[in-house]
């Protein structure tokens, strides 16, 4: 019981000096980027010749966040940009998970449709975007299409590597015991293959947030990339800076809430 305790309470200390060393090597990174950009800035600004463009610096930035948020373009641009990524990411992960367990389950399937699937992953999203302007009505419909085209195929192909990585005995013993499809699917595949499906929607999420800024620079009114199209247009460098800087946030935000989902709801314990 006591060396239970004191291994306990070993590994206790690792974990807080891991978070310790963490958040300092966090903290010193950003500082060290906001140092140099904070020189950037003020040689921008101290040259004549671009001395029009000193918005760009890291004080006009910070500056400007009070502003954009007092017109509510902040949160407005925000709310749109997260509408179209989430239902984007929905829409993938609902086509992406099925067909991934099928391309990981049934070989005919997998090399039927590796080819196609291959072929379509390699062509570029936007470059859908004319097209999906015939076909959708709105927008918003065809930004939602090029995320969740973008992001269906990480999640479609972690899901098929994680399935392929399985023990068949798994399956074989399941089948012994009289288990029925919903629940090897529930009770076996899934939780077998949780790590890769959060990863593969990590993945997704990286994509999608890429492919959606370029995608409202066209047509929208409404969003982070039609906020930094409009500061530009209006000449708000600070303005354009700080809607960048707010993509870069919430990009990493969301990508630490999937690192933390994975090592929360997956078998797998090591670091990401």
């Amino acid at each position: 019981m006591a060396t239970a305790g004191v291994g306990g309470a070993g590994a206790g200390i690792r974990a807080v000096r891991m978070v310790s060393r963490g958040a300092i090597n966090f903290t010193v990174g950003l500082v060290i980027l906001a140092i140099l950009w904070a020189i950037g800035g003020h040689l921008i600004a101290a040259n004549p010749k671009t001395a029009n463009f000193a918005g760009f610096g890291l004080w006009p930035t910070l500056q400007a966040f009070p502003e954009l948020w007092s017109m509510g373009k902040l949160q407005n641009a925000t709310y749109a940009s997260g509408y179209r990524l989430g239902t984007g990411l929905l829409i993938a992960i609902a086509i992406g998970i099925p067909i991934g367990i099928l391309m990981g389950r049934v070989s005919w399937f997998r090399k039927l449709t590796d080819s196609p699937f291959q072929f379509l992953r390699m062509i570029s999203p936007l470059s859908w975007m004319p097209i999906t302007v015939l076909v959708f009505s709105a927008w918003d419909h065809s930004i939602i299409f090029l995320v969740a085209f973008a992001s269906v195929w990480p999640v479609m192909y972690q899901t098929a590597a994680g399935l392929a990585k399985v023990d068949p005995a798994w399956f074989k013993v399941a089948r012994n015991l009289g288990a029925k499809p919903l629940q090897m699917l529930t009770q076996i595949i899934l939780p077998a293959i949780s790590f890769d499906i959060f990863t593969g929607i990590r993945l997704a999420l990286g994509v999608a947030w890429v492919v959606l800024v370029p995608a409202e620079l066209l047509g929208v009114t409404s969003g982070l990339g039609y906020a930094i199209k409009d500061a530009r247009e209006t000449l708000a460098y600070d303005h354009l800076t700080a809607m960048v800087l707010t993509i870069g946030i919430i990009g990493y935000v969301l990508d630490t809430v999937c690192a933390l989902l994975i090592k929360r709801f997956s078998w797998h314990r090591g670091d990401l």
